[in-house]
């Protein structure tokens, strides 16, 4: 008996896990199976393939229109630095040291002092700016960096915590407190913004408790999303300083009236875990679901009956006008049955499929299928381009508002312990008092094995702790996470 389609699409599915029996397995199988990434020959390091590296190249394209409207520009800094720098900043060499990567030996010598692989870059970055700043009017430095940095972690996935990885880092100088604060807060907003107009992501925002804050920052604000498991992954965050790597490197100024003062700086990064945060936000069990604004590949047209006299003509005709249009479109004419082209890009994530055969030709239409939602519909021919970029945006908008929705209805309320523990053990985040000690803090990691995300004072502080029952100083968002 000859194999059905319908057999040959639960075959293809099965070459990933179940999403919904095991999403770590579904995770890795995905990532793998549509060629986003490898693993490298170092443990802890991954190979971010073509397709997965488009996704990269979206993102920052997009990101770095945003910074660049607002007054920051890029610049490029060493990737090795002496290890004397972070020793003029305690907290933050305490902070990284356990993932610090040192280089000892170059030229077959001994170097006479070891380079730290940057983890981060304040250190470096905060040299120049000593340098650089003279005066009151060289500020504000508005700066940011695209680049890899290092830090040797020990439990490692593709994306989401790896070796080695790319990111954006912005460091800003300002003449006073307010100013640099005030940037720190427009970055998260800008975070924010680019989270949920382009990855199609919900986010919730806020200060971070002194546990979770980055080390040296006087405050870290956070950009928490809810994965389809329930758990966070903090896609990005940006950080005040206040003066505390001022007056480490000396970055001094002279202001207006004659004396010279520290600046006040601030950092702000995202990375490539937010490909990691598209995946566990939109991925079903199918695959990937690619936000049209990101998708390497926004439309792919499948020729059906391509031996047939016409056929591949119209799509490439269909594909250039796409082109012309602004679309990233491909057009699938590998030597394969079309159902299988059908599997491999909805696993990959595709916004929007184009089907095109002899019978559609002769009655001058095509076949629109969207990725999001599976609805298939039947567009003439000579309006195509107009519909297809009016569906991409509307798959946009309905990938924010389904995501949005889900995490909705995920946020949960405690007023105990046991509340929280059984919250998290619902997949939820769960929002609850806190006295603000380390002590109750601590006891939700080691009962609940879940961390204060953010600070959400804004909504109003509930009466108690629900960990202790003293008087709460805060209402945290408490959840298990990446």
């Amino acid at each position: 008996m000859a194999e059905t389609m319908e057999n040959k699409d639960k075959k293809f599915v099965k070459e990933i896990a179940d999403i919904n029996d095991n999403f770590a397995q579904w995770y890795t199988d995905v990532v793998l199976k549509t060629e986003l990434v490898d693993y490298g020959p170092v443990k802890g390091t991954m190979v971010i393939r073509p397709y997965g590296y488009a996704v990269w190249e979206n993102i920052q394209r997009e990101m770095d229109a945003r910074f660049k409207a607002i007054g920051v520009k890029n610049a490029y800094f060493p990737l090795l630095i002496p290890m004397s720098f972070f020793t003029k900043e305690a907290e933050h060499v305490e902070g990284f040291a356990p993932e610090v990567a040192v280089v000892t030996h170059a030229g077959g010598a001994k170097l006479e002092e070891p380079l730290a692989i940057r983890p981060t870059s304040e250190t470096i970055i905060g040299t120049m700016y000593a340098k650089w700043i003279q005066s009151y009017r060289d500020l504000p430095v508005l700066i940011n960096q695209w680049c890899n940095v290092m830090r040797w972690e020990k439990t490692t996935r593709p994306f989401l915590r790896t070796s080695e990885f790319l990111w954006q880092e912005g460091h800003t100088v300002h003449a006073t407190a307010e100013e640099a604060m005030e940037e720190t807060m427009l970055m998260l907003a800008e975070y924010k913004k680019f989270a949920e107009e382009v990855l199609a992501i919900p986010v919730l925002c806020g200060k971070k408790t002194e546990k979770e804050k980055f080390a040296g920052a006087e405050a870290t604000f956070g950009m928490e999303a809810m994965m389809i498991d329930g758990k966070s992954l903090q896609a990005g965050t940006s950080h005040y300083f206040g003066q505390n790597f001022s007056k480490a490197f000396e970055i001094k100024y002279l202001d207006k009236d004659g004396t010279l003062k520290y600046g006040y700086t601030s950092s702000w990064g995202t990375s490539t875990r937010m490909i990691g945060a598209v995946i566990m936000a939109h991925g079903d069990e199918r695959g990937l679901v690619f936000p049209p604004k990101i998708a390497p590949v926004q439309v792919i047209i499948v020729p059906v009956a391509a031996h047939k006299g016409g056929v591949n003509e119209k799509c490439a005709e269909l594909s250039e006008k796409l082109k012309a249009a602004g679309v990233r479109v491909e057009t699938d004419d590998r030597d394969m049955s079309p159902g299988r082209k059908f599997n491999e890009w909805e696993m990959k994530g595709v916004p929007v499929r184009i089907e095109i055969g002899p019978r559609d030709i002769e009655n001058g239409v095509c076949a629109i299928c969207r990725r999001d939602t599976f609805g298939k519909a039947e567009v003439p021919l000579d309006r195509a381009i107009e519909k297809i970029k009016e569906l991409l945006s509307e798959i946009q908008a309905n990938m924010l508002e389904k995501s949005r929705a889900r995490r909705d209805k995920k946020i949960v309320e405690a007023e105990s312990l046991d509340g929280i523990l059984k919250g998290v053990e619902g997949q939820n985040f769960v929002k609850a008092g806190w006295c603000g000690c380390r002590e109750c803090e601590d006891k939700v990691k080691e009962t609940a094995q879940a961390t204060a995300r953010i600070m959400c004072d804004e909504e109003g502080v509930p009466e108690r702790c629900a960990i202790c029952g003293k008087p709460a100083k805060h209402k945290v968002i408490f959840a298990r996470a990446y």
